[in-house]
């Protein structure tokens, strides 16, 4: 059953975005290694659901994704995240991948994003996580 206040955005047999309208967070699960044009479908999307509804929250669940390949890493970093800094992003929560190479990579990115001005913490637990985000 779907809680009334959370909008499936995409789905696919790789990543689920959701919106949480009450609390204004964007939420992305990735459900195996996804890169490229998928990863930045959900990327993009997340970002015009931060500028259409004024969000500031993102919760990346990425349990089951991997290390971002270079060309991922270099759109990231020099395209999307100015945007979506610019759209209003202050507070993230990851949930760690399950591969330790992926922790390795995603752990690199909190302390990037972090040196940018953004709140970010790690978790293991999805619901830890999306408790800390929502008391932010």
């Amino acid at each position: 059953m779907r809680k009334p206040d959370v909008e499936v955005v995409l789905e696919n047999d790789a990543v689920i975005l959701r919106y949480h309208t009450l609390e204004k967070i964007v939420h992305h699960e990735l459900r195996r290694f996804v890169h490229g044009a998928q990863l930045r479908e959900v990327l993009e999307t997340g970002l015009e659901l931060f500028r259409k509804h004024g969000a500031n929250k993102w919760l990346s669940d990425d349990r089951g994704n991997g290390p971002l390949k270079p060309a991922d890493e270099q759109w990231a970093r020099t395209e999307w995240f100015p945007m979506v800094k610019a759209a209003g992003w202050k507070y993230w929560a990851v949930v760690l991948p399950e591969k330790v190479l992926g922790q390795m990579n995603m752990k690199r990115w909190i302390e990037l994003y972090a040196a940018e001005g953004i709140e970010a913490r790690a978790f293991t637990d999805p619901d830890e996580a999306l408790e800390w985000i929502r008391e932010c």
